[in-house]
């Protein structure tokens, strides 16, 4: 065997070994890429009631508010930002409020009552497929 012929061959057989790591990276961005999205639970869930509230979803605690017709949901970290109770949603007056100390947040998650001083952390939420997906914020 020639010198450059042996050459080729071990070149040849580094771009064979190395294709399978090229691919493997490849498909991890995009694994990572799907990962900012978390099921949090099920439209039918969500349409029972108008609200899903998941306290151990991969996202952290979740309070979803809507339902899967109208499409435009709402998505909060349910915990309050002053002593830390859950909020609930308050439908009637479109609020959450803390059942612990008063404090009253629009929407949005901002305050509009106190004690509470900092806004509920927020998440960009949607109907994928039967699943209720969150999305930080």
């Amino acid at each position: 065997m020639k010198r450059r012929d042996f050459i080729n061959w071990v070149g040849l057989g580094w771009i064979a070994s190395s294709l399978p790591v090229a691919i493997a990276a490849c498909s991890s961005q995009t694994t990572s890429a799907s990962k900012d999205w978390q099921t949090v639970g099920t439209s039918a869930e969500l349409d029972k009631t108008g609200q899903l509230l998941a306290k151990n979803s991969p996202a952290g605690p979740v309070l979803v508010v809507g339902t899967s017709k109208v499409g435009n949901l709402t998505a909060v970290n349910p915990t309050c930002t002053h002593a830390g109770c859950t909020v609930a949603w308050k439908a009637n007056t479109k609020k959450f409020a803390c059942p612990c100390h008063g404090s009253e947040f629009g929407i949005d998650g901002k305050v509009q009552k106190g004690p509470a001083t900092e806004a509920l952390k927020t998440f960009v939420a949607k109907i994928e497929g039967n699943s209720v997906v969150v999305k930080a914020g």
